[in-house]
């Protein structure tokens, strides 16, 4: 569970110090039931794959959550040799091996004697062990989904194992039935004037609604081939499919474009510039290109996105030019870059969506002619002229804690106290998650919808306001906990 602007919650974790908030409303409470043989009937998202149970040869195929359950409650003689082949080793023997379809989860762990599975806050349940091994399994149904959730196990008395991050997909994560699919281009390369000889990859997708007559909304993400795969645990397509059936986004072109490779130019300014990078801070080159695209806080890849990818976008397909129109998306260091681009320049995107925000000290002073570093932000933000922003902005409480960069959950508390402090129309989703997609992931039904609420086709423009509700809650504030027994 993560904290919401109607929740708050002790973020204590073993071992760690941590904090919470106060003031910000009461907290909410997960549900999970644990079975250890058994699920109940199993929701109409899980039936379909249910039904291919039946066919009497599994083999040592890779399987989904339903379908492990479903050995699981047949008593399979396959079911051992199904959770070898679909989790690693290493998760199995490490206790952070699980599976899971919307509420419904499989969880598997190697332990010499019996372990038993705590989710949340929630008792402890029993493992069932296959026999003559030293595999433990077991099922749990998980609520609320469209949540981050979290486990352990308790093995001797003692915690193993767990992950904090365990996202439960909602129903609009999933493709709905009679909802079309739109159309993923194959992956395209765009060679860069701007970096020099940097090659892109990036890729289009078009939604089955699209008309080449009417111009439509665009959404760019970075990192762009992490959001591609319906199957995986960032299924966001799934999402944009659905909610523009649905009318609660407005149809939109994506691009999810992935940071350039310079190697193939060597002897640029900008090769030479990640090159150093790279050998500071003992990063790969690709590595230091990514930060030198996302982390630089400049107007340079806002450039580069104008006037040449989305430039070349354009030519394909008929594109909205109003900010009004237009969104960015990013996680980490794809965050702050998101983040940089809307505030660069206000009047090519106006949304924007961030996960795990690198607002830290990643690029400050790298280049001697700019001072300026992610670090800046929150104070940019209270300093300069306000921009016609709308922003969602998503962290956890155990993101990462750098010697040379900065403290990643402090650095999106000061940007939502700042955003509050200027009145910008902005939510901070603030969970007990790690630097992972999952609270993200899981989230994003609710992030577009609310980052695209009251769109209008008609309009090109709209003053972004805070929230009254958000303007009357006060501001995030911590309280010590997890350090010294309290």
């Amino acid at each position: 569970m993560g904290l919401r602007r109607d929740g708050c919650l002790g973020l204590g974790v073993r071992g760690l110090g941590a904090a919470s908030f106060l003031g910000r409303g009461k907290m909410r409470t997960c549900r999970c039931t644990i079975a250890r043989m058994r699920i109940p009937a199993l929701s109409p998202l899980i039936v379909p794959l249910a039904l291919l149970l039946s066919t009497p040869a599994w083999g040592a195929e890779k399987r989904t959550a339903p379908e492990l359950i479903s050995l699981a409650n047949s008593h399979s003689p396959d079911l051992r040799a199904a959770i070898e082949a679909t989790f690693d080793a290493k998760d199995l023997k490490e206790g952070g091996a699980w599976a899971g379809r919307g509420g419904e989860f499989f969880f598997a762990v190697e332990a010499s004697s019996a372990p038993s599975l705590v989710i949340d806050e929630a008792s402890p349940a029993p493992m069932q062990q296959i026999a003559g091994s030293a595999l433990w399994y077991g099922s749990a149904h998980v609520e609320p989904v469209g949540r981050l959730h979290q486990f352990h196990y308790l093995v001797g008395g003692a915690n193993f194992g767990g992950k904090l991050d365990m996202p439960a997909f909602g129903p609009l994560s999933y493709l709905q039935p009679g909802v079309p699919s739109g159309r993923l281009s194959e992956k395209l390369i765009h060679t860069s004037k701007i970096y020099e000889g940097l090659k892109s990859e990036y890729w289009i997708y078009v939604p089955a609604q699209y008309d080449a007559k009417t111009p439509a909304a665009l959404m760019v993400f970075q990192d762009g081939g992490g959001y591609i795969d319906r199957d995986g645990n960032n299924p966001i397509l799934n999402t944009i499919d659905n909610l523009i059936a649905q009318k609660k986004i407005p149809v939109m072109i994506c691009v999810f474009i992935n940071p350039g490779d310079i190697a193939g130019a060597p002897g640029t300014a900008t090769y030479k510039f990640a090159q150093a990078y790279g050998d500071k801070w003992h990063r790969t080159l690709k590595d230091s290109m990514r930060s030198t695209l996302y982390d630089t806080v400049s107007d340079r890849y806002d450039r580069f996105l104008r006037d040449e990818v989305l430039a070349e976008v354009g030519v394909r397909y008929n594109l909205r030019k109003d900010a009004y129109s237009r969104a960015i998306s990013g996680a980490s260091s794809g965050g702050i870059c998101s983040f940089n681009a809307a505030w660069q320049m206000p009047d090519l995107f106006s949304r924007v969506l961030t996960w795990i925000g690198s607002f830290t000290a990643i690029q400050w002073k790298e280049d001697p002619s700019n001072s300026d570093g992610g670090q800046d932000y929150p104070e940019k933000v209270l300093r300069e002229p306000h921009r016609n922003l709308r922003v969602w902005l998503q962290d956890g409480a155990n993101d990462m804690e750098n010697p040379n960069y900065g403290s990643w959950p402090m650095a999106n508390l000061r940007m939502a106290n700042a955003l509050k402090t200027k009145e910008y129309d902005f939510h901070l989703s603030f969970g007990k998650g790690t630097h992972n997609y999952g609270q993200g992931a899981a989230e994003f039904p609710q992030e577009m919808i609310w980052l695209w609420r009251d769109y209008d086709p008609a309009k090109t423009e709209q003053p972004f306001r805070i929230d009254p509700a958000e303007k009357e809650k006060p501001y995030f504030r911590l309280s010590v906990i997890g350090r010294d027994g309290e």
